[in-house]
């Protein structure tokens, strides 16, 4: 590191040369004339010219000190307003004028770049970033100019027609490149300035007022950090504009150009966020025929109790708002509140029937049926051949028959799960499955490797009689060690976890008590909310988007802390989890493309969730905000068929 020389104060040298100028003067009048009689003398005018010096010295050194003070204050980022220096040395004050001039700048600049950089609403920014460029350049007006991302053609984005009230842009068509090829070269080529001036047919063509065409234009090319043009920005002046005012709009407009291309960037990610969480939500409807629209609808309802909320001037919600980012939040996460189904089987996602599994299962207990039924044939005929009575026989044959049309058309029924299963149709179903039926065939062939697995070994032999009705061990699907949840999994859940996968057992699934559903296919559907959270936990959110996990995943929580999957409180759930909440039971409730059931009238839904109040499931601030805003009907008018929308009375359910 180079050291620093010893320096003195610029008014020492002054003083010092001047005591010098004095001295050297004395002696030479000396020399000359004698014309100062003594050394006393001498000695008073030395001392008196260095006085005058020191003063003079003083005078000339303070504004230049005022200078140094001002500098170190803009090295440090400090331009605010300070008192224009003053001097009566010409250079000086141009110099204090012109470092004024300069921090003013540097001010300006900088107050513009940081808008540039921080504003996130670029309608709003455009404007005014066109008034401060025709302020800068004290031009009579002006006009952005981008280019569409999509056709390629010029859009006006601002103009600024009256000095310094910008607006944003009117409707106006796109421009054709081609149709003015030499404001074209001009933004081709650089900031120039035109030397002619636009007709006033450019100038009706570019949405500005034909009276600038008594202007000179100059002309901004806005490119992106590859070179290629994003826009253009035009300035109407009356006289050429000086070269530090050309060098700082360059300047700005560069910083311009960086600004269109990151929100064009940050739009066109947006879009694209946007457009991928819609296909994930319609991938899901899509995957089931039977749910389609949910993902929709869920979301829309969400956002129309949101709305109100937000609209409320008194009561619980009068100082509940929503800004922009918390709005994107929101809206995320009603989107893929459900995107955790992508993991769960269609075939649980639509179990129509007990039975099902991949497809309908009744169909092989019908075929066993047929089998019996077959086997009274056989039996009846193999006994009238050796000479038994032929009407007691059939007697017997046709009682048996109809036994069996009775037992399949029971099964059938409760095959459905329309009605609760009384502990008396559960003992009839297990008398049913201890009929017999003979097996001739191995039903060890044909089989996958993880259906080879589950068999029990060895195998019987052939032929064996089998159980009308079984549950089997290969209907018992064992959980994979992955599907558990560790109790102190990061994420919080506080599930209970069956201990199968799945229970395929033919008695076990017809004995379900209500719905079509076992314990571990319930699970299984419950699951789907541990995914979501998983899934959106994995996601590289921005900070304003950290909520969209949470959000998503608490519409399954209850206010007494008995949800799923944390088992979350009131106190633990935010205003906006606990709307989707009602949100997803509303529209579960009411839906009519459930192949397990019908959709419940607006009267019927209402009064389940008006119970789910009083039973601390939902909020009620929440579903009287949901009543008394008129929600439910408008949501009715466009998703409900008319015969679900039966007359109600919002103070039966308060």
């Amino acid at each position: 590191m180079a050291s620093r020389r010893a320096s003195f104060p610029l008014y020492l040298y002054i003083t010092l040369l001047s005591v010098a100028l004095v001295v050297a003067s004395g002696e030479m009048l000396r020399w000359y004339g004698d014309l100062i009689p003594g050394a006393g003398e001498f000695v008073v005018l030395v001392v008196a010219a260095a006085v005058v010096a020191l003063l003079v010295s003083r005078r000339i050194v303070a504004p230049l000190e005022q200078l140094a003070r001002e500098a170190e204050a803009v090295r440090n980022f400090d331009f605010s307003d300070h008192p224009v220096i003053q001097s009566q040395i010409t250079e000086i004050g141009e110099l204090g004028r012109a470092f004024d001039q300069m921090r003013d700048t540097v001010r300006r600049f900088l107050r513009i770049n940081r808008r540039i950089a921080v504003e996130t609403d670029f309608d709003a920014l455009r404007p005014w970033l066109l008034d401060r460029l025709v302020d800068i350049a004290d031009a009579r007006g002006g006009a952005l100019y981008l280019v569409d991302q999509t056709s390629d053609a010029l859009r006006v984005a601002a103009l600024d027609l009256e000095g310094g009230k910008a607006k944003p842009a009117p409707e106006l068509p796109s421009l054709d490149p081609q149709a003015m090829p030499a404001l074209m070269t001009a933004a081709r080529e650089g900031m120039q300035r035109l030397g002619g001036r636009l007709s006033e047919e450019e100038l009706r063509a570019l949405g500005i007022d034909p009276a600038f065409a008594s202007m000179d234009v100059l002309v901004l090319p806005l490119r992106d950090r590859r070179d290629f043009l994003l826009g253009m920005l035009l300035l109407f002046k009356a006289e050429a504009i000086d070269a530090a005012s050309a060098s700082f709009i360059e300047a700005l407009a560069a910083s311009a150009a960086t600004s269109v291309e990151t929100q064009e960037l940050l739009r066109a990610q947006k879009a694209m966020v946007e457009a991928t969480i819609r296909m994930v939500a319609d991938a899901i409807d899509t995957k089931s025929p039977y749910t389609g629209g949910h993902c929709t609808r869920v979301p829309e309802l969400t956002f129309m109790l949101a709305r109100a909320a937000c609209d409320a001037s008194e009561g619980p919600f009068a100082t509940y708002a929503l800004d922009a980012e918390q709005w994107e939040a929101l809206q995320i996460a009603g989107w893929l509140h459900d995107c955790g189904k992508v993991t769960t089987p269609e075939h649980v996602v639509d179990k129509a029937t007990k039975l099902e599994t991949i497809y309908n299962r009744i169909h092989e207990i019908r075929t066993r049926f047929e089998v019996l039924k077959r086997d009274a044939e056989v039996e009846y005929w193999k006994a009238l051949a050796q000479g038994g009575e032929e009407c007691t026989l059939r007697r017997r044959r046709d009682a048996l028959l109809a036994e069996l049309d009775a037992d399949f058309a029971f099964v059938a029924e409760c095959n459905l799960g329309g009605e609760f299963l009384s502990p008396a149709h559960r003992q009839r179903l297990q008398q049913i499955g201890e009929r017999r039926w003979l097996r001739t065939l191995d039903d060890g062939l044909g089989l996958s490797r993880d259906e080879a697995e589950r068999k029990p070994g060895p195998a019987p032999a052939l032929p064996v009689e089998e159980r009308l009705l079984a549950d089997r061990p290969e209907h018992r699907i064992a959980r994979p060690q992955r599907e558990y949840l560790a109790p102190d999994n990061r994420w919080g859940f506080a599930m209970e976890v069956p201990e199968l996968l799945y229970d395929h057992g033919e008695l076990h699934n017809l004995c379900i008590s209500r719905g079509t559903l076992t314990g571990e296919e319930r699970y299984k559907i419950n699951q789907h909310i541990v995914n979501t959270i998983v899934m959106l936990d994995a996601l590289p959110l921005p900070r304003h988007l950290r909520r969209v996990p949470e959000i998503a995943g608490g519409h399954h929580e209850k206010l007494d802390g008995t949800g799923y999957p944390r088992r979350l409180d009131r106190s633990q759930l935010s205003m906006e989890s606990r709307m989707m909440a009602i949100a997803d039971i509303f529209e579960a409730l009411t839906a009519g493309d459930r192949p397990y059931k019908p959709g419940k009238t607006l009267s019927q839904a209402l009064s389940i969730m008006a119970r789910m109040c009083q039973e601390q499931h939902i909020d009620p601030e929440l579903f009287e905000l949901f009543l008394r805003s008129g929600i439910y009907r408008a949501y009715a008018l466009r998703y409900l068929h008319p015969e679900q929308m039966d007359p109600i009375r919002i103070d039966d359910y308060l």
